[in-house]
């Protein structure tokens, strides 16, 4: 009886358990969120997104070619993506019009074409409507239809998580970029669009210009941005590992002033970066900064700006030590972008923590080369006043869910931690500079990631990694101090973690090695103000 009633109880959880994960996520994530059929048959080339913007309307209309390869034989659906209120016009191969079969975001195009393995083709998808307005861009992106302050139109994209295919029809899933892109955008003739990469041509239509922006190096969806305003240009060249770097500023006519001062932190950055992560990613397609309605983001290539010329995050410092004041967190954030999330880019949304982890630790990266060790060491210690540790940094695959904000201060700190663990800054500044170059204009997942640092690194990092990426508990370490020995434990952690500290006593440092159960060490000089390393994200207790 009491294996039956057992049994019963189990059936009932998983009965509760799938009712629970259907109400979670639908059809609708897993054609967003995952590698469907109709996705993994054909690779994509090229893009050639053609758009009008009628601002005073708030309605746009064009067209995007899809140029593809072949990758298996007798594939009759192909799948792409477009929100609503959107609306496609017409689907078309070899100039025939094609059925398309509608699930909501996702549209299936049913293929005339035999379509032969290692062929190339191309669908153009035409559109039209009045897209989805960004409520809070960027977190809750889409257009922003706004004017400036005399008066012109001030238009911008942003949709990171949300999807390009909320402005734009395409392949909308992480695991495939673009190898090239050509983004002709159509505007009235008192404007100017600034897009990703370098400007071709524009072309003066009378009462509109179109402007032809064309894009060298795989981009990711979320990357492509249209950038409309009243803006004026100024420039500079950057001597970097790679040669001469165009850097292009956009801004709005009448801050000009600002930017040529606060833009000066433009080559601070790129010095600083490749000297951390290695060359600038993007050489051929420039590097641009572009004034937005709002905060910002990293579209490659065309890092969009709205800190209001500011130092800190609109003039407050997230570290609370200062630090975060000697720098504008928008331009060196987004900036840092280009090389995590842009070089490297995840595969799917849950592994969000690799771009906006290793890009906030990349702030601490930044103080550090222009103002010392110490003071970076500070700043990312000051930043974790803002970890909730509310839910893992890791987020649900196959369904477009990333994971916990934490993966900004929380994920800085852990990258932090490791830079201790590896206890030599060149190895550590060769481990990043080697990720960026193996991982060069690659998507990748947080396997690799952990794989590659373990073996870089040389050490096991495997229990360190599902500690802190895959639980939201902070391990906590007690400690008890008997004459020349500490004994110490670790609780609030995964199986098996038993990551070694270094303790600190009157300018001596010494490494110990605790584990799940209480262990005894010899401390090597004075006992009476002994601390444990703070650069160690962990929580600490001496006990009696």
């Amino acid at each position: 009886m009491k294996k039956n009633s057992h049994l019963l109880f189990t059936v009932l959880a998983l009965i509760m358990s799938t009712i629970c994960t259907a109400q979670e996520f639908t059809e609708q994530d897993t054609l967003r969120g995952s590698i469907t059929p109709e996705r993994a048959w054909w690779d994509l080339n090229y893009y050639h997104l053609n758009l009008e913007v009628n601002p005073d309307k708030k309605f746009i209309s064009g067209s995007n070619t899809i140029r593809y390869k072949v990758l298996e034989n007798k594939k009759n659906l192909l799948q792409f993506d477009l929100q609503p209120p959107l609306k496609i016009d017409k689907v078309t191969q070899d100039g025939k019009v094609l059925k398309v079969t509608s699930k909501g975001n996702a549209h299936f195009v049913h293929l005339k074409k035999k379509q032969n393995k290692d062929m190339f083709n191309e669908v153009i998808v035409h559109y039209s409507g009045k897209p989805k307005v960004a409520v809070r861009a960027p977190w809750d992106g889409g257009f922003s239809w706004k004017k400036d302050e005399n008066g012109k139109h001030f238009v911008a994209t942003s949709c990171q998580g949300l999807g390009a295919s909320v402005w734009w029809p395409n392949k909308d899933h992480m695991y495939d970029e673009v190898d090239s892109m050509l983004i002709s955008v159509t505007v009235p003739k008192n404007l100017m669009n600034v897009s990703n990469g370098r400007l071709r041509k524009v072309d003066d239509n009378g009462s509109t210009k179109t402007y032809h922006w064309f894009v060298d190096n795989p981009i990711n969806n979320y990357g492509v941005n249209v950038n409309i305003g009243d803006y004026v240009h100024f420039g500079e060249q950057f001597y970097g590992e790679k040669g001469t770097l165009d850097m292009d500023y956009y801004v709005l006519r009448d801050n000009l002033e600002k930017a040529k001062k606060q833009f000066k932190q433009s080559p601070m950055l790129m010095a600083a970066f490749e000297y951390w992560f290695g060359p600038y990613p993007f050489y051929e397609d420039s590097f641009k900064l572009v004034e937005v309605p709002y905060l910002g983001m990293e579209h490659q290539s065309s890092v969009t700006y709205g800190n209001k010329y500011n130092n800190g995050y609109l003039g407050r410092d997230l570290s609370g030590t200062g630090w975060g004041l000697e720098f504008d967190y928008i331009l060196i954030h987004e900036a840092g972008h280009e090389w995590f999330a842009n070089n490297i880019t995840y595969k799917d949304i849950a592994d969000m923590w690799i771009h906006e982890s290793f890009t906030t630790y990349s702030e601490s990266l930044y103080v550090d080369y222009h103002f010392g060790k110490k003071a970076a060491e500070e700043y990312v210690i000051g930043i974790r006043g803002n970890i909730k540790n509310d839910a893992p940094i890791i987020g649900k695959y196959n369904v477009n869910m990333r994971g916990s904000n934490d993966m900004y201060p929380k994920g800085a700190n852990l990258i932090h931690t490791i830079r201790q663990l590896v206890d030599d800054d060149e190895k550590w500044r060769e481990i990043l500079r080697g990720m960026n170059k193996d991982f060069y204009h690659q998507t990748v997942t947080t396997a690799q990631i952990e794989n590659y640092i373990s073996e870089k690194s040389g050490i096991d990092l495997s229990k360190f990694f599902d500690q802190y990426l895959r639980t939201n508990k902070l391990p906590l370490l007690e400690y008890k101090i008997e004459g020349n020995t500490i004994q110490t434990k670790y609780s609030n952690v995964v199986e098996g973690f038993n990551m070694p500290i270094r303790i600190l006593s009157e300018g001596t440092s010494q490494w110990i090695h605790p584990t799940t159960k209480w262990s005894s060490e010899e401390i090597n000089g004075d006992v009476s103000n002994l601390k444990i390393d703070p650069n160690f994200y962990i929580e600490s207790k001496l006990v009696n």
